[in-house]
């Protein structure tokens, strides 16, 4: 039966540390129990079975809970364990296709478009627009284009 606690104690050099389980009780726990090691740090909280050693109680089987990040796209707060998937992809566009500026983070790009004479975009024009799906564990897609986001930086993040 998995429990909670908190990683009270860590001693890098040695290896192991302490978790205080939800009795509150302290167990012992060792780096090559732990899934995700890399994330191991005082305070970090944990999942894991209990089970005792012959120095009392101790945990198997430990996970660190990444602490959940939170990266907000045009408005959108994201947390970053649930994005399943994303693909940047391009869509052809009407090139004189309105930006909407209410929702919109203009980016330097969009602003240069906007600046830009209309005269030399023809009706019936298209561009090219680079846009970023989002797709998360809940099965939502969130889709945002150049024109709102920077999505080089976006994928930084997300990566």
């Amino acid at each position: 039966m998995a429990m909670n606690g908190t990683i009270t104690t860590w001693f890098e050099d040695k290896g192991f540390g302490f978790i205080k389980d939800e009795n509150g009780d302290n167990r012992y726990f060792h780096v090559i129990k732990v899934a995700n090691p890399d994330l191991i740090k005082k305070n970090a909280a944990v999942t894991f079975e209990p089970t005792t050693n012959n120095k009392g109680l101790s945990a198997y089987a430990v996970k660190v809970i990444p602490e959940s990040k939170y990266i907000y796209i045009a408005g959108e707060r994201i947390k970053l364990t649930s994005i399943k998937s994303y693909v940047v992809f391009s869509e052809e566009v009407p090139a004189d296709a309105g930006i909407n500026k209410e929702n919109t983070v203009l980016s330097v790009g969009a602003l240069m478009n906007s600046i830009r004479p209309k005269s030399d975009i023809k009706p019936g024009d298209m561009r090219s627009l680079k846009k970023l799906a989002i797709t998360t564990l809940h099965g939502t897609t969130l889709v945002f284009s150049e024109d709102e986001i920077d999505i080089d930086e976006t994928v930084k993040l997300i990566k």
